[in-house]
């Protein structure tokens, strides 16, 4: 099939000109080991996994040794939100800084622009879509920290390539790729025992799975990968971004034991809790691996989840987004409340925080914690929190956090208070979430006037992009 490929600015559509993005390996010469106080950075995210799925954010059900031990020796958050409820505006948000007002990419598929491709869902069944992708000139966070002079690696899922083959990660900021992309479909097929991978440009075989075979799983195939990168660049800062697919729906694991005592529980909510369990291991291998090459101190470690649990996961069973409401797609607090955690031996404390932080703050404070600010690029809306990894303080609750499916869905909050709805040209609900957390009851009709500031400010955070025109902007019809 001929793709047709048409490409875009958003943000110089707009008028905000950003700077230069550098390329991988730009100003990498070597750099002096990591340090406790310049550390290499280890971030690992979850995909699709709920903000009550581990066992130390209140979980009764799901064994996630590795992590808790994690959150036992470092510092929580208890009010952390994704950049997205989905996948891919979630991580761009992550990756580039800004919300998803502001960001190249606001959902899954785009209106106008980007490039058309071909999904294919679980079932096999194929779909012409349009897909937005990060361009040359968008700095990422990997931008930023090879400049800093850190060895930058992504392993596994990046879901930012759109259906442009040259987005890929190794090309957007990362001297390093092992994984799959979205423009070449079958880069992680089947899923979870994948055959086909990418090592950088070159879509590569992993003989273990060949002629359908489950021999090596996707968790364990990332954590080689990440393990390899590691031993490779023990000598000089690096910064590693594992990505993994657990516990995104299809449910496809082999190895079910943690589980074969819950007689109640359907194939699938083993399998849900299974992945989440093996991707708990996975991590307990890459930490004592860091640990056995006396890293582990040079080391900070950050986990999170790019979402809530999806419609498809077990989450009356297992209660997977904690009591609350919604879930993955969705902009209630199911769809975007997420764990976040931050380890670091003798550095990071030991505390559970209630600062309220989100993705684009993640771009930030890695720029501020590796000597980097003098690369981040213009009108990002993060800002940097460090402070909080290390024991200090930083007001993060007089400022607006903003989230949007253009057109179709928006969310803001702001202290206790949070604006959202769900549907197209549908009246904003208000709760306060210190009281209410599980937003049950909607408080618009009683302060109209807060939702009123809200709505004026929500207005202003929305930067018109091309790729999801809103009625009346770049000459899209009324």
């Amino acid at each position: 099939m001929k793709v047709k490929r048409i490409y875009t600015s958003g943000l110089v559509a707009a008028g905000m000109m950003m700077p230069h993005a550098l390329t991988a390996g730009e100003n990498s010469e070597k750099q002096p080991k990591a340090t406790p106080e310049r550390p290499n950075i280890i971030f690992i995210l979850a995909d699709d996994m709920g903000y009550g799925d581990l066992s130390c954010y209140g979980s009764k059900y799901v064994k996630t040794p590795n992590i808790d031990r994690l959150a036992a020796t470092g510092t929580r958050f208890n009010q952390c939100y994704a950049g997205s409820g989905i996948s891919s505006p979630s991580r761009c948000s992550l990756m580039t800084g800004k919300n998803t007002g502001n960001t190249r990419i606001r959902d899954n598929m785009c209106k106008a622009g980007g490039i058309e491709g071909v999904k294919v869902n679980p079932r096999g069944d194929t779909t012409i879509v349009r897909r937005a992708n990060l361009l040359p000139e968008d700095t990422t966070i990997a931008t930023v920290l090879t400049a800093a002079g850190y060895r930058t690696c992504l392993v596994n899922k990046w879901h930012l390539d759109g259906y442009d083959k040259g987005a890929s990660p190794n090309h957007r900021g990362f001297d390093e790729f092992y994984g799959w992309t979205i423009s070449t479909v079958h880069s992680n097929s089947p899923y979870y025992y994948p055959y086909y991978r990418f090592h950088g440009d070159s879509l590569i075989n992993i003989k273990e799975n060949a002629d359908g075979k489950h021999s090596i799983h996707n968790n364990d195939l990332s954590v080689n990968d990440a393990i390899a990168f590691v031993k490779r660049n023990k000598e000089n800062p690096f910064f590693l971004y594992l990505a993994f697919d657990a516990p995104h729906e299809p449910y496809n694991i082999d190895q079910t034991a943690w589980y074969d005592g819950q007689e109640t529980w359907t194939p699938d909510t083993k399998r849900y809790a299974s992945l989440i369990t093996h991707m708990d291991a996975a991590i307990g291998r890459l930490l004592a691996e860091v640990e056995r090459m006396g890293l582990r101190e040079n080391t900070l470690i950050i986990f999170a989840s790019d979402n809530g649990a999806a419609i498809q996961a077990p989450i009356k069973d297992l209660n997977c987004n904690a009591g609350f409401k919604g879930r993955k797609g969705q902009l209630y607090e199911g769809g975007i409340r997420v764990p976040l955690i931050v380890n670091q031996p003798g550095k990071v404390p030991v505390q559970s925080l209630e600062n309220t932080i989100y993705f684009p703050d993640i771009m930030p404070t890695l720029a501020a914690l590796t000597g980097a600010t003098g690369h981040l690029p213009q009108h990002i809306n993060g800002i940097n929190i460090l402070p909080l990894f290390y024991g200090g303080q930083v007001d993060t609750d007089n400022r607006m956090l903003y989230w949007e499916f253009t057109g179709k869905q928006r969310a803001a909050r702001k202290g206790d208070w949070k604006c959202v709805t769900i549907r197209p040209n549908t009246p904003l609900e208000l709760y306060n979430l210190k009281d209410d957390p599980e937003e049950t009851t909607n408080l618009a009709d009683r302060y109209p006037e807060i939702v009123k500031a809200f709505d004026e400010e929500m207005q202003r955070m929305h930067v018109p992009t091309p790729n999801w025109p809103l009625p009346g902007e770049f000459g899209s019809e009324e």
